[in-house]
């Protein structure tokens, strides 16, 4: 989620349907901080290749609409909110969507549908704020890909945050079970995305 994120799909043209209904409920709940529209790209692009999609931070649904558009018809999608109004109303933008379901509670129930194919952490896990980070051996599948939005663009190695490092960014930078980097979308956002390294296999030749 972005601060000013539904603001910024003020006179963009050429969402998708489902994207529209979730930002309509979003802007007649003066619901602000939704995905901007540079990740919901990233989003749309990266569903198209995952079966089972979780998502933390539902807000009134803009991201995962992004989501929903973006995957097969097949594809299971599950997001947790912690706020039981937008719970309520994301649920509302999604009934006509069987595969899509809005769960109300911590970010951790999202523990419960794992693994994933595609994990989007936006609201909570993330490891911000000195939050215990998500354990993405718990939540991915082998090759699976996890995503992290709404950052500034490092400018320094290592990134900092408020002039020091910043700590959460690399905990996914340096995990030892992902592959990770950092995607610029705008001058003035970044996300990272994650994909957890398969497991070495030794082989023997017998002779």
């Amino acid at each position: 989620m972005s601060v000013s994120g539904t603001a910024a799909y003020v006179d963009l043209a050429g969402l998708p349907p489902l994207v529209k209904r979730a930002l309509q409920t979003a802007q007649q709940a003066g619901f602000g901080s939704s995905c901007r529209p540079e990740q919901g790209r990233l989003l749309y692009a990266l569903a198209a290749g995952a079966d089972v999609i979780g998502e933390t931070g539902t807000g009134c649904g803009v991201g995962l609409a992004w989501l929903a558009s973006g995957a097969r018809p097949e594809a299971r999608l599950v997001s947790v909110e912690q706020d039981a109004r937008r719970a309520s109303l994301a649920a509302q933008v999604f009934l006509d969507h069987p595969q899509v379901s809005v769960i109300r509670g911590d970010w951790r129930e999202i523990y419960r549908d794992g693994p994933y194919d595609l994990l989007v952490l936006d609201g909570g896990g993330q490891g911000k704020s000195s939050e215990k980070p998500a354990d993405p051996h718990r939540l991915l599948r082998p090759g699976g890909a996890l995503v992290i939005d709404d950052l500034t663009p490092a400018r320094h190695w290592p990134p900092l945050f408020d002039g020091a490092v910043d700590q959460a960014r690399m905990h996914w930078l340096d995990h030892p079970g992902l592959d990770a980097t950092e995607l610029r979308l705008a001058p003035d956002l970044a996300a990272l995305v994650a994909t957890r390294r398969f497991a070495e296999t030794s082989s023997t030749t017998g002779h």
